[in-house]
């Protein structure tokens, strides 16, 4: 059963009756008050967050009586099995992930900071990880409604330890952000995109990561690229020599592109907001999520001319679209919207080609994960439950619970790696939820 079920559907086996709920435990209906009422402890929304919570502690407890002895002997017979030739390569590969991935455990990570009130005091909002997966750049709600940004460093993290250090920047005044991404400006990662939400007012700001350093305390760097914009909704920045020093902002109804070094700025209307972006590394082509359900390409070396159509590729998903990420080899593109539907494109012919079921959301921005070394799809759904697929045959292989209650304000933001920490780092998910951080290892 999925998690994300219902409770209605726990009880189809009883009429439906309007203003009234059915209690199978006590095999009786009871009156339905309407929501506003505090002083009425049964309403819709409480039933559904009961049967939602039972379920999570369910599947809680089910994780809990995994045992790893069974994941060993599983292991020695995948093994064994193909020894004998009775599994092919590409069978034995997506049995042993599948079964890497059913047998990830959770830990708690101990977060250590330089100023000791500063660690665990915030909830997690947004975890984003460098290329090499050596930091991760959070972003913390605070209590006087801003945020608190910082970094990470997942050095610490190995089989035995599971301790990171983390650093802030405490004289910086930190606006809410609706999008976060990496920037290489002066050397890979050396560099942070911030797009602050409308309301603190709105603002696009590119910071240099040393900020958050443990190094030279006294040296803080101003930022480098700060400029007011109305709503944004996403960021990217290109690697593509042809495009060199340039970060997108997604806005209402049009694209800007802009070079930090030069200054110039180019801007692309559009008919919907933009909700996702992400970069080419091949060409200096941009991809485009939109809230009307439309994804595009632009190819930002054409300037913009009235009336020329810059859109290349175009594709439709039937719902706005929250999520895009360009594979490996750019011919192929996956998109995730606000109907739970996660789609795999062939670029070359505009054509689905695969669809991964089961994700839930019907009003976030929630990002996609995609690890292709290892084969795996991985989403946090809106009522907090992380799913992962394989690549392959788009098989959903595990369903993991939040260590949390599911609430709006606390849907975990999670980063998979195959080296954790770096080179010689540890594989496998961190989750940051409330004010804890996680680590399933995955080997």
């Amino acid at each position: 059963e999925d998690p994300s079920s219902s409770s209605s559907t726990q009880n189809s086996a009883a009429p439906e009756l309007p203003g009234f709920y059915y209690d199978a435990e006590k095999n009786r209906y009871f009156r339905l008050l309407p929501g506003h009422n505090n002083h009425n402890p049964l309403t819709k929304d409480s039933i559904e967050r009961k049967a939602m919570e039972c379920k999570r502690l369910r599947l809680l407890e089910e994780e809990q009586k995994q045992k790893t002895t069974r994941a060993r002997l599983n292991s020695s017979l995948l093994l064994q099995k193909r020894q004998l030739g009775l599994l092919s390569s590409t069978s034995y590969c997506r049995l042993v992930h599948e079964l890497k991935v059913n047998c990830m455990q959770r830990r708690k990570i101990e977060i250590h900071s330089p100023d000791s009130s500063v660690a665990g005091t915030n909830n997690f909002k947004i975890i984003v990880a460098d290329v090499a997966c050596e930091r991760i750049f959070t972003v913390n709600d605070v209590e006087h409604g801003g945020c608190k940004y910082g970094i990470i460093n997942l050095s610490g993290l190995g089989k035995e330890s599971l301790t990171v250090e983390m650093y802030d920047n405490l004289y910086f005044t930190n606006r809410k952000v609706n999008s976060v991404c990496w920037a290489s400006l002066t050397h890979p990662d050396s560099h942070l995109c911030l797009m602050g939400i409308a309301e603190t007012p709105g603002c696009a700001s590119l910071l240099p990561a040393s900020l958050f350093s443990s190094t030279n305390p006294g040296d803080r760097p101003g930022m480098l690229c700060s400029f007011k914009i109305s709503t944004a909704w996403s960021c990217a920045w290109c690697l593509n020599p042809q495009a060199d020093n340039c970060f997108s902002t997604g806005l209402t109804r049009r694209v800007l592109v802009t070079n930090v070094v030069t200054g110039h700025r180019q801007t692309f209307g559009t008919s919907s907001d933009v909700l996702a972006q992400q970069f080419a590394t091949q060409t200096p082509v941009l991809y485009n999520g939109c809230r009307s359900g439309e994804i595009f390409s632009i190819d930002v070396r054409q300037r913009n001319r009235k009336g020329q159509s810059w859109k290349a590729t175009r594709l439709f998903h039937g719902s706005a679209v929250t999520s895009i990420h360009l594979m490996e080899a750019e011919h192929y593109l996956m998109a995730a919207d606000m109907a739970g539907k996660i789609k795999l494109w062939d670029l070359r012919t505009a054509k689905c080609v695969k669809q991964y079921k089961g994700h839930h959301n019907e009003y976030a921005l929630l990002p996609l994960h995609v690890n292709e070394e290892e084969g795996l799809l991985i989403a946090v759904g809106q009522d907090c439950y992380t799913r992962i697929w394989s690549l392959q045959d788009a098989r959903l292989l595990r369903t993991i619970p939040s260590p949390h209650p599911s609430s709006k304000d606390a849907i975990p933001s999670v980063v998979f790696s195959s080296r954790l920490g770096g080179s010689r780092g540890v594989p496998g998910l961190l989750m940051a939820v409330k004010q804890d951080l996680y680590h399933f290892s995955y080997n």
